[in-house]
């Protein structure tokens, strides 16, 4: 059974006392970083104003500047996790993100398949700091068992094209159109396609079936590195589609929040930018100040370092 059926996201039952956010279930890894993984899901799942059930799937060991290894869980605990909070929690949407394995993977299919009519958005990102045997293989089942439950295929126009095209040998590069029809061959109703270049340092977006384009948003091309930009888009999109939206326009607007992210982007460390998926939150300039004044004018307490003391 594939989940190829358009999306229709059930908010929780109106009849029911206390109806909060809409839920998304997530699995991806752990990202110590902060930049992406289950740490980009979270926040920007709360932030877009849906409520995350992040599954962990294993752990990244990596700095802002790169990965280097990652630490898959045993597929029953992954199961364990999912299988245990969906018997408690209706789940509107299902996020996937990296997750270490075939087995992994294979796992999260045969959950999907138990729930037909839970959309499913799945990220593909770019996987060069892995080792090319494992990425294969990975791939490989993401495509075999993934795909044919996925509604919504998120990935960037360079790393799909590699994966589902290899064998392109066409002088133009592949329109977005051509790798929802590589997906949709897999049962993929619906591909959203980020970074598709274009001329003067822009960039297009593009929301895509085999036989035309939903929805698509030309952006400028930042001068900076980013980290973990992928899953936030699929993350918010995720959250919006959950929230009850038209997937036109919950990717025109996921794509206009990640844009702001992006915008108001930070460098942690000495790595990549990570993008600031609570810009909302920040104060603007003359607010700041005032905040610093009201501070000053209230702060009574005077905490002590931490010291144990017995």
């Amino acid at each position: 059974m594939t989940n190829s059926t358009p999306i229709q996201t059930k908010p929780s039952e109106p009849g029911s006392e206390d109806q909060g956010p809409a839920c998304v279930m997530v699995f991806n890894a752990s990202d110590p970083s902060g930049a992406g993984g289950l740490a980009a899901d979270v926040t920007a799942i709360a932030s877009v104003g849906a409520h995350p059930l992040p599954v962990v799937t294993g752990a990244y060991v990596r700095d802002t500047g790169e990965v280097f290894d990652h630490f898959a869980f045993d597929e029953d605990a992954v199961a364990e996790q999912a299988r245990t909070i969906l018997e408690d929690v209706p789940v509107q949407v299902i996020k996937v993100g990296f997750v270490g394995s075939p087995e992994v993977l294979s796992t999260i299919a045969e959950i999907a398949a138990d729930y037909p009519d839970v959309p499913v958005i799945s990220y593909m990102p770019a996987l060069s700091w892995w080792d090319e045997s494992p990425t294969d293989l990975y791939e490989d089942a993401f495509r075999e068992l993934m795909l044919p439950q996925t509604t919504v295929l998120v990935g960037n126009h360079s790393t799909l094209w590699r994966w589902l095209l290899p064998e392109w040998n066409n002088e133009r590069s592949p329109s977005a159109r051509d790798l929802a029809k590589a997906a949709a061959d897999m049962g993929v109703p619906y591909t959203l396609v980020t970074g598709v270049p274009l001329p003067d340092q822009f960039v297009e977006n593009v929301l895509a079936t085999p036989q035309a384009v939903l929805a698509s948003e030309k952006f400028e091309r930042f001068d900076a590195v980013f980290s973990g930009a992928g899953d936030t888009l699929s993350a918010a999109l995720a959250a919006l589609v959950a929230g009850g939206a038209d997937l036109a326009a919950a990717a025109v607007e996921a794509l206009s929040y990640l844009d702001r992210c992006l915008d108001g982007g930070f460098r942690p460390g000495m790595g990549n930018v990570v993008p600031d998926r609570l810009f909302w939150a920040q104060p603007e300039a003359g607010e700041a100040d005032d905040d610093e004044e009201a501070s000053d004018a209230t702060q009574v307490f005077d905490l002590p370092a931490h010291d144990t003391k017995h």
